[in-house]
């Protein structure tokens, strides 16, 4: 749905060089909305790479399972459960995987693999591992019994293998050992030509398996940490089992999407893309350049809310060390007249993106005036994007917009290429160090498209951009000196709309309130807060507190994700 501009926003004004209109705040983000943007296709384009399918029933843990494959470094795809046969039979499959899900499978409207993909799988003798809803999938249509058990099992389990069982699943495992549960429906009756192998006090079918025809089932969820033992698992049904190659290699990818970028773009052919000193960005933008040089083209927009210094670092750092074609639009006054007045985030947000938007269009313009068309634009998308694209039955409710380049208008006739979207975040990082760039610049944490905008709660004003940077590059800094920063997923102070009583010398202070805000995690959709030593908080204090005028009090912030968010806005 969309939401209508905000009379309240003050009428500041812009006038766009591509256009020669006169916009007032207002109408940027009522122009940001109703855009048509570039549409991301919901499907990865490799079709010769041999490949695990996992199908998707709408689990928590979905994203998970692709992880621990991928760590085996055996190449896997995530598919939403309603996929097509015809779209499976494009690709060559090692394995399938169904996940879990939320749904009772003998309720009426609950998913189900169609009958065609059930068919290909015979016809291709491919292997089958369903877990937890996955498992209830392969009773529900092979003939076995599902129903409500008498009480719900949730949390770790001790399972224990069949007397005699020696089923492959469970090579090299224990007789018993622990695995997590979540689950209130359970398997009564196996389905035909199927036998148990593991059971536990609650439940006696918890592992089946059907050698001959190759598909196993588990009611726990082995992809979780909580799994101890889950990897083995995975392990013998990816590699053993399927007989997957673990050819999933960083150093080869980048050649691989190297020869593929100059066959695309041909030897004369452009590229346009926006970078913002992250790792994805700076990735994206190391591979472009190594596969066409400088036909590749770089824009750092500098919206005034980056962190200290930045814009100057990052174009010594892509520009001078890696050597990309790099130049910077300085835009604070722009995007700061355009903010002023304007407290909510997801306000912000819009703004902050139909502004970029048009200074990006103003840049290609610029460009193609100076080198000649360009026709495609890089792209940063990630894997977990793609998967949030196709998952089944994602969340309905939107938390809060994603920034992201692929928003630019669908009039600007561009091609996408995206060199990451088959990737996580952790194997950008991987395939960063095989390309040669410098540890620092591929372990930064993420930063957001509309930077400290949304960590000043309230107005942004270049004055308290000023305090937050300051206090913001103390903190990264003693997180450095203490050796905590690649310990922790991402690290940042937040400048609140709140005022407090301090002593200073021999007077009082009613200044600002800041809050440093570290988190753990490893996928960025689940975090804790990171426990920082206290000897280290304290230094962050008395640094931010002594050095940074208008803060006089700094908190530290000790709420998860979920229920709260990583950012606070």
């Amino acid at each position: 749905a969309m939401m209508a501009a905000s009379p309240n926003i003050p009428p500041i004004s812009i006038t766009s060089r591509v256009t020669n209109t006169t916009y007032h705040s207002s109408e940027v983000l009522k122009m940001a909305e109703e855009s048509e943007y570039l549409k991301q296709s919901s499907q990865l384009g490799n079709t010769a790479r041999p490949q695990v399918a996992i199908l998707d029933f709408g689990s928590q843990y979905s994203h998970l399972i692709a992880r621990r494959v991928r760590e085996m470094h055996v190449y896997c795809e995530l598919y939403s459960c309603l996929v097509t046969a015809e779209e499976l039979a494009k690709h060559e499959l090692t394995a399938v995987i169904l996940s879990g899900g939320p749904n009772s499978v003998y309720e009426e409207g609950a998913p189900h693999v169609a009958e065609g993909v059930w068919k290909l799988i015979e016809e291709r003798n491919v292997p089958v591992l369903g877990i937890c809803y996955g498992m209830q999938e392969l009773a529900h249509v092979f003939g076995g019994k599902v129903a409500p058990g008498l009480k719900r099992e949730y949390g770790k389990a001790s399972v224990s293998r069949v007397e005699g069982c020696n089923s492959p699943l469970f090579a090299g495992l224990p007789e018993e050992f622990i695995m997590w549960m979540s689950h209130g429906d359970k398997l009564h009756v196996v389905p035909d030509g199927f036998k148990a192998v593991a059971g536990t006090s609650n439940a006696d079918f918890v592992a089946i398996e059907n050698i001959s025809k190759r598909r196993w089932g588990l009611q726990f969820h082995p992809e979780v940490t909580h799994s101890p033992l889950g990897k083995d698992i995975l392990k013998n049904f990816v590699v053993n089992i399927s007989g997957a190659e673990q050819d999933w290699v960083m150093s080869d990818y980048a050649n691989e999407f190297i020869e593929e970028v100059r066959a695309m773009v041909g030897p004369t052919g452009h590229v346009i893309g926006a970078v913002s000193g992250g790792v994805d960005s700076t990735v994206a933008a190391v591979l472009l350049t190594k596969a066409i040089g400088d036909r590749f083209h770089a824009v750092l927009v500098d919206n005034g809310c980056l962190r200290k210094d930045e814009s100057v670092k990052v174009l010594q750092r892509m520009r001078e060390d890696c050597g990309v074609n790099l130049r910077c639009v300085y835009a604070q006054d722009r995007f700061l007249n355009l903010l002023k007045g304007v407290t909510e985030p997801e306000k912000k947000r819009k703004i902050i993106g139909g502004t970029f938007i048009d200074i990006f269009q103003e840049e290609a313009n610029k460009i193609e005036a100076e080198s000649g068309p360009c026709e495609f634009l890089l792209q940063g998308t990630l894997y977990p994007d793609v998967i949030e694209s196709i998952s089944y039955k994602g969340p309905s409710a939107t938390i809060k917009t994603h920034h992201n380049v692929g928003g630019l208008p669908a009039s600007m006739k561009l091609k996408l290429i995206e060199p990451l979207r088959e990737l996580f975040k952790d194997e950008v990082r991987e395939l960063g160090m095989a390309l040669g760039i410098d540890e620092v610049s591929v372990f930064r944490h993420p930063f957001p498209g509309p930077g400290l905008a949304i960590r000043i709660l309230g107005e942004v004003t270049a004055e308290r951009v000023k305090i937050l940077q300051e206090a913001d590059d103390i903190v990264i800094e003693e997180l450095y000196k203490s050796g905590h920063y690649r310990l922790i997923g991402q690290a940042f102070v937040v400048l609140l709309p709140v005022k407090s009583v301090g002593v200073m010398g021999d007077g009082r202070t009613y200044e600002n309130v800041a809050c440093v805000r570290c988190v753990e995690t490893t996928d960025y959709m689940t975090a804790d807060f990171y426990h920082l030593p206290y000897e280290v908080m304290s230094t962050m204090s008395s640094r931010v507190i002594n050095e940074v005028r208008g803060i006089n009090r700094l908190c530290y912030d000790i709420s998860s994700k979920p229920p709260a968010t990583i950012e606070w806005e």
